[in-house]
């Protein structure tokens, strides 16, 4: 596949929230204001893009050739942990109100399926190097763009009257649910009519 097929694939036809929900916590917590909905996607997108890499680099050059691929599980998850916390501590020191405003939902990255999802189907679908590395870029887009579609519809959605028992949580899930019926149309054939 074509990066510009791996990108279109995991932005729109495999997104990662709206079509494989993936990711909901941080999804649902996070966008109820726009600029932390902007600071955890490119939170998770940096994380997603290196943690695809680096474990596609310890699965090929050390649980593969030890045959120890039963282990890439515990694996990735230790990496995507330290990943996290890297990032966590980078966004303490350069934005603390960022920082503050993502709260307990940016160390909870590290158990982001979403994250862990991407790292296992770039070792799975044996893409090399640069396309783990391209669909990891491509899925944190795919969460930035879904993140922060939510959080714009949430704030317009606080300006006006919704039923008192939707407000909040509920109609969230009835927005993602709306959003993810929109995404459908993007499907395989469509991505097999734009890239060939």
């Amino acid at each position: 596949m074509t990066y510009i097929g791996i990108i279109i694939m995991f932005v729109f036809v495999n997104n990662f929230i709206l079509s494989q929900f993936l990711g909901l916590c941080p999804f649902i917590g996070v966008s109820k204001n726009v600029d932390s909905a902007i600071g955890m996607g490119f939170a998770v997108t940096f994380v997603m893009s290196i943690a695809a890499l680096t474990t596609w680099a310890i699965y090929n050059f050390i649980l593969a050739p030890l045959d120890i691929t039963f282990l890439q599980t515990i694996t990735f998850i230790l990496v995507i942990a330290t990943l996290v916390q890297l990032v966590e501590m980078v966004i303490q020191k350069t934005s603390p109100p960022l920082y503050k405003s993502l709260g307990i939902y940016l160390p909870l990255i590290t158990t982001n399926c979403a994250v862990l999802g991407i790292a296992l189907i770039a070792v799975r679908s044996e893409y090399s190097a640069l396309e783990s590395f391209v669909a990891g870029i491509a899925a944190g887009l795919g969460f930035l763009l879904a993140i922060v579609l939510m959080s714009t519809i949430r704030e317009r959605m606080d300006r006006e009257w919704v039923p008192k028992p939707l407000r909040g949580t509920p109609i969230a899930f009835i927005t993602g649910g709306l959003m993810a019926l929109a995404f459908m149309a993007f499907d395989k054939a469509l991505l097999n009519n734009l890239v060939g």
